[in-house]
């Protein structure tokens, strides 16, 4: 059973005050803690590494998979291997993210690797949330790899937040896209004091009207830093569009380096980048209607990122 810290950091990763109804395996300081499974999707732990294999038949609607992670241990380091296996015809909720507690002196990490394959005509909706919090001097640090492979009209959305508390993190997502198969990304990401985000994404559009969207908002205050890198490379008559929208406040730093590839006459690819400060005409209408130059600015960058 979780303790409240445990049960705290599950409602914040994947919005659960209970047990959730249908697929799911909680993971709790390196251990799977609670499991379910139903008649058309199974969960079963790899024998050869740590991680599990989330296997959906064919045909499967209106079902969800959670498959949250929480960390209370201070200097817990793991590193989570979970495939999934996405039937023809589905159309699922995959809710992950992981919670990170700690008010130890020595690091917390968690590195979840996530591949997927989604076989023809397939639909998934990937929510992923990462969360951190605790006193301690040591750091909450994560590092998800996403690996996502998409069969003939297969579609894929990816819903990436990190709002909170992670001290280090690398993002890597990477995708091949098939024919008439789409993959839609939306990142968004917040980081304060000393924090490191770094977010890396390289899609292949290989299929005829393949596509591909991949945004990101972030916001860097104090003194942290930011670098989003995205690479699209067309190899067939598709579309393609990377955007990187940040907000830099206060000492803080942020980069960004898009690129395009195109390999076929009939490859559209665009990249759009932008980084920039609150524009002062916004903090003094709000600070008009009453509002602090402190609220005025939480509230500019909570809009942003909602």
């Amino acid at each position: 059973m979780m303790d409240e810290i445990g049960k705290n950091l599950l409602k914040e990763v994947a919005e659960l005050d209970a047990l959730p109804v249908g697929a799911y395996n909680i993971r709790v300081n390196g251990e799977s803690s609670e499991r379910n499974t139903t008649a058309n999707i199974d969960i079963v732990s790899k024998e050869d590494k740590s991680g599990i294999d989330i296997i959906i038949r064919p045909g499967t609607v209106n079902e969800s998979v959670h498959i949250p992670v929480i960390l209370s241990q201070s200097g817990l380091k793991e590193t989570v291997y979970n495939d999934f296996y996405v039937g023809e015809d589905c159309d699922i909720t995959i809710v992950a993210g992981c919670g990170i507690h700690n008010c130890g002196t020595a690091d917390s990490e968690h590195s979840g690797i996530h591949r997927f394959f989604l076989k023809k005509n397939a639909r998934v909706r990937y929510v992923e949330k990462h969360y951190g919090e605790g006193e301690g001097r040591g750091k909450r640090v994560m590092n998800p790899t996403t690996e996502i492979h998409l069969d003939e009209g297969a579609s894929f959305t990816m819903e990436a937040t990190q709002i909170a508390g992670i001290d280090d993190t690398i993002r890597k997502t990477t995708a091949t896209v098939g024919e008439n198969a789409s993959l839609e990304v939306q990142e968004k990401i917040l980081t304060t004091g000393e924090q490191n985000a770094v977010s890396d994404f390289t899609a292949e559009l290989n299929g005829k009207d393949s596509s591909c969207n991949i945004v990101s908002r972030t916001v860097a205050k104090d003194k942290s830093t930011q670098h989003f890198s995205s690479t699209l490379i067309g190899n067939a008559p598709c579309s393609g569009h990377t955007e990187c929208d940040s907000i830099i406040m206060d000492g803080a730093k942020v980069s960004a380096s898009p690129n395009l590839t195109a390999a076929d006459v009939d490859a559209g690819l665009i990249h759009e980048a932008a980084i920039g400060k609150i524009a002062g005409e916004q903090l003094l209408k709000l600070m008009t209607l009453g509002l602090t130059e402190e609220e005025a600015e939480q509230r500019i960058v909570n809009g942003f990122l909602k």
